[in-house]
């Protein structure tokens, strides 16, 4: 019986560090220091690696917006495909690059992938997710009018547009995906959280929304019945209390541990709040256990001496 896979979620944010422009070659080298990791992971056992696209995606929608009288605008789900694209390229280059020089001739395979929502979720009433450039509210305003946008005051660094975040409720590529890792590739795949996409009946259509990359990351995880999912974010573990006097970190934990922490408020929604939710999603679906560490931290959490690990 073939093993079980991984899923390894990468952040978004990984991939630009505080002080960078984020061009290619800074985020290539980024992905090529975590690729040696990933190629251990490869080396025991069938790996799908998914990321964010969130200061991708921003980039995107700006020149979009600069370019508006020039030509026209690119729609959110045309910019999270652009970014599953360049973004899978990068971590496929990387991690071929690494495994050839290891001997291995494994293939790695980027997938543009979508994300199944409903159309009558209620986070189309009630769009939270930011989205693009800042704007001043006068500016905001009229963009608004201009393109049907909705926008809200971002705190005090000026107004962006707010788009929906619906749950995701199926991956349709998941069957390939699970397929294709059964026949020794690595999969690159759900990138940003997928492209949302509703369906109509008679065909299925994209639609302007942010879904949590995290949250898409469980559900394909617990689609093609992985046994582990590794959750990749800024800091080397989660910690209950973080920011107040006395924060403890959280090594190992169990579900229902976890679950009575979140319920209780410990970890904001948006921040820790969505990891969390998808540890437990897929502990609660089947899996057997989650990470939860950085990137710089992701060697010594695979030994054991970092991370939170949190069990079914």
């Amino acid at each position: 019986m073939p093993l079980a896979p991984t899923v390894l979620a990468l952040g978004g944010n990984a991939l630009i560090r505080p002080g960078e422009q984020g061009s290619v070659a800074e985020q290539a080298a980024r992905v090529f220091e975590v690729s040696r990791t990933l190629a251990e992971l490869v080396a025991e056992g069938p790996l799908v690696i998914t990321h964010g696209n969130g200061p991708q995606v921003g980039r995107h929608l700006l020149r979009s917006d600069l370019l508006r009288d020039r030509v026209p605008p690119t729609s959110l789900e045309l910019a999270v495909a652009s970014t599953q694209a360049e973004i899978g390229w990068m971590i496929q280059q990387a991690l071929e690059d690494r495994l050839r020089g290891e001997g291995s001739s494994t293939p790695v395979l980027v997938l543009v992938t979508r994300v199944l929502v409903a159309a009558d979720d209620p986070a189309f009433l009630a769009p939270t997710k930011y989205v693009g450039a800042f704007y001043e509210e006068a500016a905001a305003l009229d963009l608004a009018s201009q393109h049907g946008w909705r926008v809200r005051a971002d705190g005090d660094r000026g107004w962006r547009r707010v788009v929906p975040s619906p749950r995701p409720l199926a991956i349709p590529e998941a069957e390939a995906i699970g397929r294709l890792c059964a026949q020794g590739a690595v999969v690159i795949a759900c990138g940003g959280g997928g492209i949302p996409i509703v369906d109509l009946g008679d065909r299925r259509a994209g639609v302007e929304a942010v879904v949590d990359k995290d949250l898409a990351s469980a559900l394909l995880a617990t689609q093609i019945k992985a046994r582990r999912l590794i959750v990749l974010t800024g800091v080397d573990r989660v910690w209950q209390g973080f920011g107040g006097p006395q924060p403890r970190a959280l090594d190992r934990i169990s579900a229902g541990a976890l679950r009575r922490l979140l319920q209780a408020g410990e970890f904001p929604a948006g921040s820790m709040g969505p990891k969390i939710e998808a540890a437990l999603d897929f502990l609660d679906q089947g899996g057997e256990e989650v990470l939860i560490t950085s990137p710089e931290s992701l060697d010594a959490a695979l030994r054991g001496e970092d991370g939170t690990w949190v069990h079914a």
